[in-house]
Formats: structure tokens, sequence, C-alpha cells
């Protein structure tokens, strides 16, 4: 027994905590439940069993990495690690050639892993889709983008995508508490404790993710032990774990499926009238370090897609934002960010102006280039006036109430309806304008 446990410390010599404390088998695995449970599609494998090829999408920390290798090692098959980042067309040849060898000399089955797939250009990834189509190798993608983004259509219709989520809090909450208790890998050496509350505040610094979990813990665990020096007993204190995560690294690439997700709950919260919600999301962009103009031209977008004329007002609240913070920046131009989004929250919502373009947009796909009616062509020089151009338009202010009965639309769609107001807001006013001009085309003439 002293010399496992001699070898196991040459083993984790110098390995950061959350790479000992990885997961040794499927059933070591915390969370995930939904694909490593009874019954579920990565349960009750053994050696050479078959599995489909697989992209695993799922956040940072989420345990794409330590599946990837738990597999290769359930199944008994050679597991060939390569990293988007880093890996070329060359390398992925390289690792097919060699999966082939296996196979034709011993029967051998290869699991290519590639971490941050979504990462592997085009070419790069159409090098893959013969090999995993003729099963010389068996992928295993892990990705935090969505797939269907980053993934050629081709090779994502080759592989089962399977949706890891972050770890939840109590599971977090069990990892740690193994991790401080853990002999041969963890941190039982340094015979720290972890109250509840401090716990609460490892787990929120986490956000979900385990790796960063137990780096974090790992730190703060140096900190205790070097604060108690000779005690025995070494208490992870708060500060130790404020001192250890140094802020909160907010969730969200700019450029990935986060930044998308993100954006669209904003969106979704101001139609919803959420102004708490939508506060709440744009913080969370701002925080992150996107560009505040990115967020105020989705205000200003915002303003005419989902309120439109229920209030006009909207839209100039929204420019005025995005001017206010041109002029005054970051840090200060929260504050007219924050106005304009409480406005726009609670607004009357109405998305007729998207659906008037939408109609229109229809009519022009559908009927083309219909002629203008002569009548109100410019009959500004002789040769229009000869030909009828400008003859019988009837200009609206000669006539009583600055109106007349006409129609504008070419004469093949002269009864089509394109807008459509809403009862809402002040829109709710203009459609009653609208009906009443529309009563007054329909009356009879005389």
């Amino acid at each position: 027994m002293d010399l496992f446990a001699q070898s196991a410390k040459k083993r984790h010599v110098g390995q950061p905590l959350a790479e000992r404390m990885r997961p040794r088998t499927l059933d070591e695995v915390v969370g995930q439940q939904h694909l490593v449970g009874p019954g579920r599609i990565l349960s009750n494998l053994g050696p050479g069993r078959a599995i489909p090829s697989l992209i695993l999408w799922g956040p940072p920390g989420s345990g794409k990495t330590t599946l990837a290798r738990l597999l290769g090692e359930t199944l008994r098959a050679d597991l060939i690690s390569l990293s988007a980042v880093d890996a070329g067309v060359k390398d992925v040849r390289e690792a097919v050639a060699k999966a082939a060898d296996r196979r034709d000399q011993f029967g051998a089955r290869t699991l290519l892993f590639i971490d941050e797939i979504h990462r592997f250009s085009k070419t790069q990834q159409d090098a893959l889709l013969p090999h995993v189509e003729s099963g010389t190798v068996t992928l295993i993608g892990a990705t935090t983008e969505n797939p269907s983004f980053g993934v050629v259509a081709a090779l994502l219709s080759r592989t089962r995508v399977v949706r890891l989520e972050a770890l939840s809090d109590p599971e977090l909450s069990g990892l740690a508490r193994r991790a401080v208790a853990d002999s041969e890998r963890g941190l039982a050496a340094l015979d720290v404790t972890l109250e509840d509350e401090v716990l609460a505040q490892l787990v929120a610094a986490a956000a979900g993710d385990a790796r960063r979990m137990y780096s974090v813990l790992e730190v703060a665990a140096d900190l205790a032990r070097r604060a108690a020096g000779d005690t025995p007993a070494a208490p992870i204190t708060a500060e130790h774990v404020a001192e250890a995560a140094q802020g909160r690294t907010l969730l969200y690439d700019k450029a990935g499926d986060e930044h998308y997700g993100v954006v669209s709950v904003f969106i979704k919260s101001m139609r919803g009238s959420d102004p708490d919600a939508a506060v709440y999301w744009m913080t969370r962009m701002i925080e992150a370090g996107e560009d505040p103009r990115f967020v105020l031209r989705r205000m200003v977008i915002f303003a005419s897609e989902d309120i439109g004329n229920a209030d006009p007002q909207a839209l100039v609240v929204a420019v005025s934002a995005l001017q206010a913070v041109e002029l005054v920046g970051l840090p200060e131009g929260v504050l007219p960010m924050t106005q304009a989004v409480t406005y726009l929250a609670m607004a009357p919502k109405s998305n007729s102006a998207l659906t008037a373009y939408a109609a229109a947009r229809k009519l022009v796909r559908e009927k083309g280039a219909l002629p203008i009616p002569a009548r109100y062509r410019p009959g500004s020089t002789a040769l229009d006036r000869s030909m009828g151009h400008g003859q019988g338009y009837k200009y609206p202010h000669d006539f009583e109430g600055n109106y007349v009965p006409e129609d504008y639309l070419p004469d093949e769609i002269v009864n089509e309806t394109i807008y459509e107001p809403s009862t809402s807001g002040f829109e709710a006013e203009m459609k009653q304008r609208l009906e009443a001009i529309e009563a007054t085309k329909r009356a009879p003439k005389g």
C-alpha cells in the first residue's frame, strides 16, 4: 500500500487539482445523467462496444474532455487527441493513417478527439468527412459553440450531437467536498476545512464550471494553509476564495453561441416588457466587455421592430441613447443606456413596421416591377404630358381636410392591404384614422 501511495504521489506531482480529480470511470462522472445514466446513450459501455461519432456540446468545465478520455478507456479504443486551435489538415491525415493501420493490423478501433472542433476550417472538416463516413475513426468533437453554426452540415449529419449541461450548485459542492477530503488526489494533506457559507461562495465563483471551481479551490486552500502556519486545521475563508477567484470571468464569447444567446434573451426581455431582466442582460453584456454600440444598435432596431408607432418616441429615445454614449463613453454611458432599456421594455408594443415591410416585400417579389399609374408620373415636359403623365392627379391640399380619396398603389394590386396598425399605444389612434380614411374611400360618390 505504501508503494502504491508513493507511486500515486509521483504521478500527481505538478498536476493541477482539476487534472488530478478527473473521474477515472464513467461511474465517477458527476452530472450529465441524461448521457451516462441508466439506459442512456453512454451507459453500459464496455470493451469492443460501438458508439456513433459524437459532437459533445457544452459550456466550459462541463466534462467534455473527461468524457472523451473515459470513452476511450471504457471501450478499450485508441484515443488520438487533437486541438483545433493548433492542428491542421496534415495532423488529421496522420491521425487517420494511424487509425487505418491499427484497424488493418489489429482490428482495433480509434476514437479521434478534436477539442474546439468549431475552430476547424471547412477544408479541415471536409478532410475528416470520408474517414468518419467509412468508420476509419469514430469522431468525438468537443465544442462550446452551437454545432449548427460551427460544424459543416455534411459532417454534422454523420454525427450525433449530445448536449452537456453546466454542473449544478449541489454537484459542484459535492466535488469540492470530495477534493478537500481526498488523500490520494485531493487536498487532504493540507488539512483544510470548508464551511458551508464559504463553499457557497466558491460554487458561485465557478458558475457551473468544474475546472474553474477546482482552480479557485486549489489556490484558496494553499492560501489557507500558509495563513494557518503550523496550526493543524486550516479554514478556507471567504477572503481566500475572493483572492483566488480574482473576480468572476463572465461566460461570454463575443463571436460565439453564448454571445448570441445573451443578445437573444436581452431582446426577448424588452419584447416581453420585463425591465428587470432587460437591464440584467444588458449589464451582462457590458460587464463582459461588449462594445456598447453593439447593444445600442440592437435597441435602435428593437424600437422600430417591436414598438414602432405604438410609441414613436421609442425610436427617438434609442437613437438619443446611442448619441449620448458616443458623447460621454463608458462608464457614465451606462446611465442613458439603462434609461433607454427600461423605456423600451415598458413601451407599448407593435410589430406592424416589420409586418408591413414583409407584406410589401412579398408583393414586390411576387408581382415584380409593376407600372406606375400615369396620373402619378411627373408631367414636367410636353412629351410627358402628351403621354398622359400627371393628368387626372388630384392635389390633396386643394380639397377639404387636405385629403381626397385616391388609390396610389399600382392598379394590379390596388386592393392589397400592407400596413395594419395594432390597437396598442399611439397606433390605436392611427388605426382609427386609417379606418376613417378607408370609410371615406368607400363612401358613395355624388
